[in-house]
């Protein structure tokens, strides 16, 4: 297999490059200032993806061991898991090469390396989908671009919903829309400001929401795997980096987790709740995708026998 090795100094010229052209864009009809700032932001998205991909990539090598694929263990190993030119040697390309990936370096490997190297790095297929979306070349639409809304017939259906707690998150996973059942479980969304209604804001920030949680470490990490996998084609944009920026300051448990780089691809579960007033309740929760906002998700509750859920929740409802 060839290094697709490229000429080291390429991301160096391709920014002076750019410097330069945004210098000249300004004596073009046409050409001005948000345009301007519409080029800087997709260079920056696409230098963030650049960044994740690396980091992806280090995670996942530090965390074999030697003897997981096959080699022996050594001595005087300075650093967790494989050594770069192990990782090489397996998918079958130079030591310089990777390593170049493995900062940053403005390289996209072809499909077919890029499947070497999963091989190599012992991917799941979450994990592989994954390093295929940091890799894309297509840049992200920005999550300001186009507004979020929830139309009239999926609002309808929340409100049927009458006897299972449902909500609408967007692509930022924020609760867009909820229906009377979600509101009295979870707490009342109406009175969080926007980010505050933020799934992953609630989980890390939202100490009532914390406390609502029976296994809030093991919901919370799932559910931090799975936000990971389905908003790595935002890498880089503004509103998601401030969100990321947010829940660092404020958790240390998401401060530790988050650079861990773990995915998963979406799950369905069960969780237990410890309601301040109706104790515990057990619900199968259901994340389904909606054809006419492919961006958006459903999110399901339905009550389960367990701890006399039904009941508690008719009750509530009341």
């Amino acid at each position: 297999m060839n290094d697709q090795t490229p000429d080291i100094h390429s991301r160096e010229r391709s920014h002076l490059a750019e410097l330069e052209n945004r210098k000249q864009a300004y004596s073009y009809p046409g050409i001005d200032a948000d345009m301007i700032a519409a080029m800087d932001q997709k260079l920056d998205t696409f230098d963030a993806r650049r960044r994740e991909f690396a980091a992806f990539l280090r995670s996942r090598r530090e965390r074999l061991r030697p003897t997981d694929v096959g080699l022996p263990e050594g001595f005087r190993r300075r650093t967790p898991g494989l050594r770069r030119e192990e990782l090489a040697m397996l998918a079958g390309v130079g030591t310089t090469w990777y390593t170049w990936l493995e900062q940053g370096r403005d390289i996209h490997p072809s499909p077919q390396v890029l499947n070497a190297l999963a091989d190599a790095l012992r991917l799941d297929e979450a994990e592989r989908q994954h390093l295929v979306t940091l890799n894309s070349r297509q840049p992200p639409q920005p999550l300001s671009s186009v507004p979020e809304v929830v139309d009239e017939p999926l609002r309808r259906m929340l409100d049927n919903l009458t006897h299972q707690p449902a909500y609408v998150l967007g692509r930022r996973w924020d609760v867009l829309a909820w229906n009377r059942a979600a509101d009295l479980l979870f707490g009342g969304y109406d009175r969080l400001g926007p980010d505050e209604r933020n799934t992953m804001h609630r989980l890390f920030a939202d100490d009532f929401h914390r406390s609502l949680l029976v296994d809030w470490e093991a919901v919370a990490r799932v559910s931090l795997a799975m936000f990971r996998a389905d908003s790595a084609r935002y890498a880089g944009d503004p509103d998601f980096e401030r969100l990321i920026a947010l829940l660092d300051r404020q958790s240390p448990e998401f401060r530790a987790w988050w650079p861990r780089h773990e995915v998963l691809a979406p799950l369905t579960g069960i969780k237990r709740l410890n309601h301040p007033v109706k104790g515990l309740m057990s619900f199968e929760h259901t994340g389904l995708a909606l054809m006419s906002k492919p961006d958006m998700k459903l999110i399901v509750y339905t009550p389960l026998g367990e701890h006399d859920t039904n009941r508690k929740l008719a009750e509530l409802l009341a």
